[in-house]
């Protein structure tokens, strides 16, 4: 299943689903995983990795609200949404500095899926403009 078809299917869409915004939705929904699972990782490491945790759970929860209300099309609400992206790409950022300090393979892998997902935001953002 696509997410850019199933808000392409909405009414008040007309089967124009705002791709970045869509690809940006698809790629929140897999940073909230990535994050999550990152901050489990972490819990399991020998060295204190708080700062990690904090930050990849803040994230997850800040990605999964920016994907909720993203794929809500009913009525209007761009000044939320871009705040909502705002948001994700600043948290998405932060996450990925501090799993860049990391050398584990989790930390890595989130870094990365974060960057993907701002940068993402970042052309979404655009599309309201």
């Amino acid at each position: 299943m696509s997410i850019a078809k199933m808000i392409a299917a909405h009414p008040d869409v007309a089967g124009n689903p705002n791709e970045p915004l869509a690809l940006a939705v698809r790629h929140a929904m897999f940073c909230a995983a990535i994050c999550n699972s990152c901050a489990d990782a972490c819990v399991a490491e020998d060295m204190d990795m708080r700062q990690c945790i904090r930050t990849c759970l803040d994230c997850a929860d800040i990605c999964d609200a920016t994907f909720k209300v993203a794929t809500r099309r009913t009525g209007r609400n761009e000044e939320l949404m871009q705040e909502m992206l705002q948001l994700c790409i600043t948290a998405c950022d932060i996450c990925a500095e501090e799993c860049e300090r990391h050398e584990h393979a989790h930390c890595r892998l989130c870094a990365e899926m974060c960057r993907e997902c701002a940068r993402d935001c970042r052309a979404a953002c655009e599309t309201f403009h």
